[in-house]
Parts: structure tokens; sequence; C-alpha cells
């Protein structure tokens, strides 16, 4: 019998999860690829990555950019940079520019704005914003100059677990970032959120509660990627030194973020869902290319200048770190056409059956 119904449940998933058997498991990407088949389509569209700052005022323990790394070069692109970058997305034919950074005070939110406004009417591009927890006037600052979408991964909806991720003063809420997500839902940004694959400490069970949770708040996109240990950071330091204790049942592996990814096709038919670069760094051109093969159909190429891209240094040795852009951008063309499918056209924006 199967154990697919029309809406994935808490239940299902777990199951799925769990469940290691190769040939059970085709059924699974069997029928996450026809959906994304019927409800998505064959178009795998680009997003051009731009890094705008590795500054961040915050102190996460797993994120390589946190404020206490003092051995990273910071650097924060000045506005006709990110101009000149956001064209070069238009030549290659991309419909999105995602501008991303960690919370850096150091730009004003009317830059912000401006930059936004100049990328609308010198490009015309989609505009997707993913630059950590803001005010409700940046939101809404923002999404007046243009800005189309948004992005802030929850990361857990393990209370405990997001804790964990979250220390100090100045720690983050998952209720606050939540609450973030469904104001932006309220002012019209298509909403992005997402998860974290193999966190020390993390359990299947969080991860079926995590992705009822996208089916819940009606996400417009997410992206899931596998934790990438940092030497430099807290919980890096207790991954390499207590691999065995702390990771529990949950392996950081490209099998176990590509299952993830299939059941959240299965649970949120509608939305864009990208093989992450994480993904890529820790499972090479193969995983990506399986990813897009059991539910995804968005690929966000890195187009950060290169004398920045290695500072975003996030987690170690991502895969786009010292290839050009135009290299990159064939790979991903022929990597999209060498499993049938079409490079998108347009802004690539959710389309709702119903």
């Amino acid at each position: 019998m199967s154990r697919f119904l029309s809406i994935m449940v808490y239940e299902e998933i777990l199951y799925w999860l769990r469940e290691n058997n190769e040939e059970k498991l085709k059924e699974l990407w069997e029928k996450a690829d026809l959906v994304r088949r019927q409800f998505v389509g064959d178009e795998v569209y680009l997003r051009g990555l731009i890094e705008i700052s590795n500054y961040c005022s915050k102190n996460c323990s797993y994120c390589g950019i946190r404020v206490s790394n003092k051995s990273l070069k910071r650097y924060r692109m000045s506005k006709d940079e990110i101009i000149d970058t956001a064209l070069l997305a238009k030549e290659l034919g991309y419909g999105t520019v995602v501008l991303q950074s960690g919370e850096d005070p150091g730009f004003l939110p009317e830059e912000i704005a401006y930059i936004i406004g100049d990328i609308k009417s010198k490009a015309g591009l989609a505009v997707t914003l993913s630059l950590g927890e803001q005010s409700r006037e940046n939101l809404k600052l923002w999404k007046r100059a243009g800005a189309d979408r948004y992005l802030l991964k929850f990361e857990t909806s393990d209370e405990r677990l997001f804790k964990k991720l979250h220390r100090g003063p100045s720690a983050k809420k998952l209720a606050g970032r939540i609450s973030q997500i469904l104001y932006m839902k309220e002012l019209g940004y298509e909403v992005g959120s997402g998860i974290i694959i193999g966190l020390p400490y993390q359990t299947y069970e969080s991860i079926a509660k995590d992705i009822v949770l996208f089916k819940e708040m009606d996400l417009d996109m997410i992206g899931i990627g596998p934790y990438v240990p940092h030497p430099l950071t807290p919980l890096g330091k207790i991954y390499s030194s207590h691999k065995e204790s702390v990771s529990k049942s949950v392996p950081n592996t490209p099998e176990m973020t590509i299952k993830v990814v299939a059941l959240t096709r299965l649970a949120c038919p509608e939305s864009n869902i990208p093989a992450t670069t994480a993904l890529a760094t820790i499972g090479g051109v193969e995983a990506r290319k399986l990813c897009l093969l059991r539910g995804a159909n968005i690929i966000m190429p890195n187009i950060t200048p290169l004398k920045y891209r290695v500072y975003y240094d996030i987690y170690p040795g991502k895969t786009c770190s010292i290839k050009n852009i135009q290299d990159t951008h064939e790979d991903i063309i022929q990597l999209i056409e060498s499993i049938g499918r079409i490079p998108g056209v347009g802004r690539g924006d959710r389309v709702r059956q119903n």
C-alpha cells in the first residue's frame, strides 16, 4: 500500500526520513519528481546570488561570519559594484538577483532601498533580499522600493535546538523569526525560509515538524542545505570533537538532504526549492543533479565578484569560491540540459494552482 497522501502528514514524513532501503526509496524519488513536473514544470530557474557584505552583528554558533570571528577579512560592496553585478546577471539571462549579507548595521536601510530601486530601473530583475532579521520599518521601506522576495531561514522549528544555535544576550528567538516571516507575507513579499540538515542534536522528529511547518506557513521558497561544520565556530568545534555523541540520528549527508528536499516537494508542491550551494559543496555536481531529479527546480549561481567571494565564509570549502562567473554559469547550464531540463526564462515566481 502506498504511503503517500495528497498532503504529506507528520507520520508519513517521519517514516520516509528513517527509510534507508534503496528499492523503497525509489518510490519516493519518482513521486517527488512527478509532483515537481506537475506543479512547477521542467524549467530550472537561475537566481544570481550577490553576497554584498560579510559583516554581521550577530554571533550564531554555526556561522563563519559571526561577529566573534576576528580572523575573517571583512568587506562591504559599494552600491555601484552591486548594480554592476546585477547587470551582469541580466546579461547571463537570469530573472532574479538575490542580495545576501550578514546583519550588517553598516548598510543603512536607505542605501538598500536605493540599490533595490536602481536594480529594478536599470536591469528590470526581480530582487530577493536575504539580510537576516530586520525591523518592520525596514521591511516596509524595501517593499516600497521594489523588493519582490525575502529569504529568512528559521533553521529549525525545535526550540531547544534553536537556542543552541543562538546564544548570548542578543541571541535570536525562534518566535521572532517566525513572526517576521509571517509579517513579510502580509506586506506582499514572496517569502522563503528553510532549514539546515544534520545539525548536532537534531532529530528526525524535529525535521518532520519542520516540513509540516513549511506547509502550514504556505512558503513560496524553501531552502534546504546540509550542515557544513566551520572549525572557527562553537558548534563546529563541538561537532569535530564529539561527532558521534552530538550528531544523534540525523547525518549531514547529501543523501539525507536530498531526501528532505523530496519530502518537502510532496508537502509543498508549488514552492520553489533550490539545489543549494552547500549541497554541491559536500556532494559535488552529482548531488546537485540528484536534487534536481528528486524535487528541486532552482539553482542560485554565485555571481559575487571573486575578490570578495572567498571572504563570505559562512562555511568552509564553498564549491563556488574560486570559479569565475562565466564558467560557473556554463557548468550549470550543461548540468540542467544533461538531465533533460530547461533553463528557465523570466522571474520564475511561484505559480499557484488554485
